[in-house]
């Protein structure tokens, strides 16, 4: 368990460092000594780590998603990223514009589908295209997930 609380601290470090101190603190409503803890590998912080609230508002200012890869990475799942950040133009529109974009994604899938299919047998630079595709489908699913939990609450 301590390996685990290690790379979760070094994950909350360059997240912590990634977004810059001072903005962190701004962002969370903590201090710069209490962010320190949390990534902390002095035995007296061993215990400490940062709160979920405050990874998900950081996230959302950083570059990468450093804790939420680093929690992946300990159950063996493969996340998918694509840069945009929750609140870009990606979440733009809502569900009647994720009804289009979905309909155009698996229309789009469906074709590198027939494609790749044509001669019976998928090739590598197929299956990498009908696995883009699946993802691109995969973000506009999420999309339309969003939107429709913010319009139910």
């Amino acid at each position: 368990m301590a390996d685990i609380g290690t790379y979760l601290k070094k994950h909350t470090e360059a997240l912590v460092k990634d977004v810059g101190i001072e903005a962190a603190c701004k962002i969370t409503g903590k201090s710069k000594a209490t962010l320190g803890r949390y990534y902390s590998d002095n035995a007296e912080h061993a215990d400490r780590f940062i709160p979920v609230d405050a990874v998900a508002r950081l996230e959302g200012a950083s570059s990468y998603p450093h804790v939420t890869s680093a929690l992946a990475d300990l159950k063996n799942i493969t996340l998918s990223y694509n840069g945009k950040n929750a609140d870009s133009e990606a979440r733009s529109g809502g569900v009647n514009s994720d009804v289009i974009a979905l309909s155009r994604r698996f229309a789009q899938l469906m074709s590198e589908y027939q494609d790749a299919i044509e001669d019976g047998v998928i090739s590598v630079n197929e299956a990498k295209r009908l696995l883009r595709e699946t993802v691109l489908l995969q973000q506009v699913l999420l999309d339309m997930k969003l939107h429709l939990e913010e319009g139910s609450v």
